[in-house]
């Protein structure tokens, strides 16, 4: 998410990538303090952006980094008008008030001019000192030191949008949080159109539209979208007459950015020729809570024949797993715009997943791979992959050729790994065999 929000904004990691993958702190190289607040007012990923005046690996390392900090850049936050406080947060390590207050008198060489506040600040400075990540062996100093000024942080964003106080929701309606990282992977900036093809209830609408795009979406459920029969919300029968998609963007004063959602299947062309889409950002069925379905015809393998309160009538049919994800590549691949952006969440059985099995398109880079664990044995990776070829004709079919394609057809049994327990069972089977 981080890295997606940098090459938005035109910030980029420090070349210290040892820091950035053994520790929570993270050193970035951001162009203005505005761009590191407009970072924050997004991300749902990082807690705070601090100005950096000082790193080391040891005490010694950090105080002689604050003595090379230019002094011009220090002065405006010290002065004798202005007041100020010192925090110290600690990872994986909790210290007594007296060792805090003797890092703090550490400092004294600092110029600080103002008084101290500890309750109403206008400055507000920290020591960050991080001991690993194994809570099992903690060492007794810090691998590395951080001293900084406090820019920006926020948390509230998840709990404003929670899922809990949402007006319209359903089996599968996504976590806000987890909305919010899409919408940042998908790179969302105001005036996108961004689409989802298994729009459901909207939620991953919302956090689109948050971001100022210009949001629509269609789903094959009539009565999803047009919010009829029984609710999901606990102790409520039916849905009410305003439960609908436009009604949860009303609710957060998004509304003027909700173009429109069709009742559609994805796997059928509906959408005339081009590029329309400046970013893809959804949640296919897995076969778990939501049926996996597409419109068929009486002469095909009927599956169901289905009816809704509006007497509407459609017959469907099976839709692999496989079919589902390589239909929407071949869509991203048609109707991004060049640079845009696909996300969407793989559903695989861990003991059979290598990254051989992730779905690939000619026309579509593959930019990030992230696992959410749902089980011992299943979890779900989060693909974020960038239009960078423009999609022709013979493009359309590719992944047949593909040798990544049988792979992938494995996936077709999900649901009935999801609950198998195979895990259980193979491991009941190897503590037997040792006796």
């Amino acid at each position: 998410e981080i890295t997606s929000l940098l090459s938005l904004c035109g910030g980029q990691f420090s070349g210290e990538q040892e820091i950035r993958v053994n520790s929570p702190f993270w050193i970035l190289n951001i162009p203005s303090e505005d761009m590191a607040r407009g970072l924050m007012k997004r991300t749902v990923c990082a807690k705070s952006v601090f100005e950096l005046w000082g790193h080391g690996r040891s005490a010694g390392e950090l105080y002689e980094s604050l003595k090379n900090y230019p002094i011009d850049k220090m002065l405006p936050y010290l002065h004798s008008d202005s007041t100020y406080k010192i925090h110290i947060h600690t990872f994986n390590k909790t210290l007594t008030q007296a060792q805090k207050i003797k890092k703090i008198d550490a400092l004294e060489f600092l110029p600080f001019k103002g008084k101290v506040n500890l309750k109403n600040p206008e400055h507000i400075f920290w020591i960050l000192e991080d001991y690993g990540m194994n809570p099992n062996n903690v060492p007794e100093e810090p691998f590395h030191l951080y001293f900084g000024r406090w820019v920006h942080g926020q948390r509230e964003l998840i709990e404003s949008y929670s899922v809990k106080k949402r007006h319209f929701i359903g089996n599968t309606s996504m976590d806000a949080c987890l909305s919010f990282i899409m919408a940042n992977h998908g790179r969302v900036k105001p005036n996108d159109v961004v689409y989802d093809p298994f729009v459901g209830t909207g939620g991953l609408l919302i956090s689109s539209a948050h971001f100022g795009a210009y949001v629509c979406g269609t789903d094959i459920d009539y009565n999803t979208i047009h919010g009829l029969g029984k609710a999901s919300r606990k102790n409520q029968k039916w849905r009410g007459p305003d439960e609908n998609i436009r009604a949860n963007l009303r609710q957060y004063g998004l509304e003027k950015y909700y173009l429109d959602a069709l009742v559609a299947d994805s796997s059928r062309p509906v959408w005339r020729k081009g590029m329309l889409f400046d970013a893809i950002i959804t949640d296919p069925p897995y076969g778990i809570r939501e049926a996996t379905r597409r419109t068929g015809s009486p002469k095909e393998t009927v599956k169901s024949v289905e009816r809704s309160t509006e007497n509407h009538i459609f017959v469907s049919s099976n839709y692999h797993l496989s079919d589902i994800f390589f239909d929407l590549l071949k869509f991203a691949a048609e109707y991004l715009v060049m640079g845009g952006r696909l996300v969407y969440w793989l559903p695989i059985y861990r003991p059979e997943y290598t990254e051989e099995i992730i779905p690939r398109h000619p026309c579509l880079k593959l930019i990030s791979n992230c696992e959410q664990m749902l089980s011992s044995h299943t979890s779900r990776r989060l693909i974020t992959m960038e239009k960078v070829k423009e999609f022709k004709d013979q493009d359309e079919n590719s992944y047949l050729l593909d040798g990544q394609y049988m792979p992938y057809r494995g996936h077709n049994s999900f649901r009935e790994k999801y609950f198998s327990g195979v895990t259980k069972r193979i491991a009941k089977e190897e503590k037997d065999n040792q006796k």
